[in-house]
Parts: C-alpha cells; structure tokens; sequence
C-alpha cells in the first residue's frame, strides 16, 4: 500500500492515462509487420545515398507504414473511449467520471429517463463514428496486414 501511494494515483486519471502508452501487444505486432514489410532496398538505397537510420525512419519507413499507424490510433482511441472497467477501478470520485461511468450512474438512479439516456449514448458514440469516417480509407489499408505487398 506505501508505493500505491507514493505515485498518487488514487482518484486521479493518470491511471487511465499511462498504461496506454505503453502500447498494447496487438498494437505493437501489427506495426512490426507493416515495418517488416518496407522493401529492403529501400533501405539499401537510402543507406547508399547516405541517410542515417533517423532520416530512413522518418522519410522512408514512416511514410510507408501511416496506413497502420492511423488503424493503431483508431483502435487505441476506441479502447480507451470505451474503456468501463478500468476507470470504475480506479476512480472514486465523481467529478473525475468518463462519459461511459456517467451514463450508468444516471442508468442507476431510482427514475430513469429514458429519452436522455439514449441521447447520451448516440453523445458518447459521434466521436467514435466521426472518427472512423475522416480516417476510413487509412483504416480500411491498415486493417490488412500484408497490404498490396502480396500482390504484387
């Protein structure tokens, strides 16, 4: 109990925050094969012109793999948006509630107005929904693992 303490993360959101930048392992393995699908002579032939391995990252590899890197932000925005479990574990206080525990403490009380909590749950789902329409065609080239690599 003394080091859960010491970070202070007791009725805060860092709890929410920080376990999600780590990454999550899918996350992680869909981005390795992206980057291991970059064309070696790429590589090669930017190491020949003389980049260094930041300039190839940045100016090759990156651009090549923004179909996953956009399906990873997709995917992590939408798990943390939709997220009930952790911050009913971790938060105590109200006031620091997500829109998800919100939702279900008005769920809860004695009367529940109906109308309003539709509303709130078609709230809570827009940013999700906008969100996939502005990134849809990254989402739709990243959701394939291999890409049009194995086509050609």
């Amino acid at each position: 109990m003394k080091n859960e303490a010491a970070f202070h993360f007791h009725s805060t959101i860092y709890p929410l925050i920080i376990p999600h930048l780590l990454g999550s392992a899918f996350n992680i393995f869909l981005l390795r094969q992206f980057f291991k699908g970059v064309p070696d002579t790429y590589i090669e032939a930017a190491k020949l012109e003389g980049a260094n391995h930041f300039q190839i990252f940045f100016k090759i590899a990156l651009p090549m793999v923004k179909p996953a890197l956009f399906t990873v932000a997709i995917f992590s925005f939408n798990g943390v948006w939709n997220d009930f479990l952790g911050p009913l574990l971790y938060l105590n206080d109200e006031s620091l509630y997500t829109l998800q525990l919100g939702l279900q403490v008005s769920h809860e009380q004695s009367t529940t107005q109906w109308n309003y909590l539709m509303v709130g749950s078609l709230l809570i789902l827009a940013p999700v929904i906008i969100l996939f329409f502005f990134f849809q065609k990254y989402f739709i080239q990243g959701s394939n693992i291999l890409g049009d690599r194995e086509e050609k």
